[in-house]
């Protein structure tokens, strides 16, 4: 397929794509769409930024011209995703081809999306979560559905939506057609497909796991504590806009605050924000207002902006194929773009797992080579007093454990004699009848005492004397604390 005009598809389609310029199609757009016209499945993948909205985008619209009864239901992992993809829509759909659409997507109002629900929508494009809830809640009815498309498969099912497609795929007819997109292809989307797709059409354009070859890829190595200072640098020493990758969502909106303390044009997208908010922010970026946007691993997928020029990873990803989507960022639609990564001593393993994705000829340093650099470096190294007081520890640590370990030796030693002989040695005490009493006193008068007979009575009597208190039996012998004059009447 070298161009749009020589495509099978209706003319208010073709000359709405003639408006928007479309006119020579990308290598995934020329295998896609020619089979997605035939009414096959497909299984595509391909690189980041090379066109696959387009290339599911057109069948679509031309199935739902032909048949005036069907729905389509496109599904995307994030809001910005589904965003876009219907803004790329919308953009096709001419006044001439008059088919509504409906965004069903989290952070948005619910009365919204049920009025364009209400309009008989035949586009239905949002995330599974959405999606879901209108299902549940039957304002939603997929039994017309007759083509299906599922968009960053790979990314919907690292953030565990895989339930939630399953169930969406419940209420969606058997007879339709399934188009499954994604950047990647792990087994897990090998396994969906087997069971989803019917004899899938394979479609690819190049190496998934490799990088768009005009990114030009920098490292840069730097401590800790210094990135921070590294990044004004690199802000001051280049030209156009950047898009910096940082872990979390509090790094994101804490390096937002210090960078517009210091009069920089910056902003954050992650996804604690509102959907009204993020819509702002990048409108912003993509009309130039804000040249720096911080960004957690939510806008790594899908966001098309063209304007982007530059990639930071100011930190690493989790996952070594958000490397490769990372840094898809930039260099969109054929134009060019950098990416540079800040790299520290913690970042060794992760970064050798990216590399090791990127380039599968790709060696690691041997063990034992690795840690003799390791002992020079650190013998050459300047002084380090943390590093110092950490071996210093590690040591008394180590002595303590001997220490302890001998304790432990002497002691069950000795208590295993005890042990042995214990029951030999049980003390018995016998009342002896001439035995003295034992204790302390400093009575001049107890020493030199015999001992009494009656000892044992005596401390008996002694010992209970609580019960030996005087009850009186009679009131005649009870003692008198009270007298009582006796008053008599005279007689008048």
């Amino acid at each position: 397929m070298e161009n749009f005009k020589s495509i099978k598809i209706e003319d208010s389609l073709k000359n709405s794509l003639l408006k928007m310029n479309f006119t020579k199609p990308t290598p995934i757009q020329g295998m896609a769409i020619p089979l997605a016209l035939e009414g096959k499945d497909i299984l595509g993948t391909a690189q980041t930024g090379t066109g696959k909205t387009l290339a599911f985008s057109i069948p679509l619209i031309n199935k739902l011209i032909l048949d005036k009864n069907a729905f389509a239901l496109v599904m995307c992992p994030t809001r910005e995703l589904a965003t876009q993809v219907m803004e790329a829509i919308k953009s096709i759909i001419s006044d001439k081809i008059n088919i509504k659409t409906a965004l069903l997507i989290g952070g948005e109002s619910m009365q919204k999306q049920l009025r364009q629900l209400g309009n008989r929508s035949r586009i239905i494009v949002g995330t599974p979560g959405r999606i879901n809830d209108h299902l549940k809640r039957k304002s939603l009815n997929l039994s017309a559905t007759k083509y299906l498309v599922l968009d960053e498969t790979d990314r919907m099912l690292d953030m565990g939506f895989t339930p939630q497609i399953e169930m969406v795929l419940k209420f969606v007819p058997k007879n339709h057609q399934t188009l499954l997109f994604s950047a990647t292809l792990p087994q897990n989307i090998l396994r969906i497909s087997e069971r989803y797709l019917r004899n899938p059409e394979r479609v690819s354009t190049g190496l998934t796991s490799i990088p768009i070859a005009k990114i030009k890829q920098e490292t840069l190595q730097v401590f800790k504590e210094n990135k921070y200072d590294e990044l004004i640098d690199q802000f001051l020493s280049r030209k156009g806009s950047i898009l910096v990758f940082v872990k979390t969502k509090r790094s994101a909106d804490k390096m937002v605050k210090r960078l517009k303390e210091e009069s920089h044009s910056a902003d954050a997208i992650h996804g604690d924000l509102r959907q009204s908010k993020r819509d702002r922010v990048i409108n912003s970026f993509r009309k130039g207002l804000k040249r720096i946007l911080i960004a957690t691993d939510v806008a790594a997928r899908g966001l098309d902006i063209p304007l982007i020029q530059h990639v930071i990873n100011y930190d690493l990803p989790q996952v070594p194929e958000d490397y490769i989507h990372r840094i898809g960022r930039t260099a969109r639609a054929g134009s060019d773009g950098s990416a540079l990564t800040f790299l520290t001593p913690d970042d060794r393993s992760m970064w050798n797992s990216i590399n090791k994705l990127i380039n599968p000829n790709f060696k690691l340093v041997p063990n034992g080579l690795r840690k003799n650099l390791k002992t020079k470096r650190r013998d050459k190294g300047p002084y380090n007093k943390k590093r110092k007081f950490r071996e210093e520890k590690k040591l008394n640590f180590k002595d303590k454990r001997k220490s302890f370990g001998k304790k432990r030796l002497d002691r069950s030693s000795r208590e295993g004699e005890k042990k042995d002989f214990g029951f030999k040695r049980k003390k018995k005490f016998f009342k002896k009848k001439d035995a003295k009493p034992f204790g302390f006193t400093n009575n001049p008068k107890y020493f030199g005492k015999k001992p009494s007979e009656n000892l044992s009575k005596d401390a008996e009597s002694k010992k209970f004397s609580f019960k030996r208190k005087k009850k009186f039996k009679s009131r005649s012998g009870r003692p008198k604390k009270f007298t009582f004059k006796k008053h008599s009447k005279k007689r008048r």
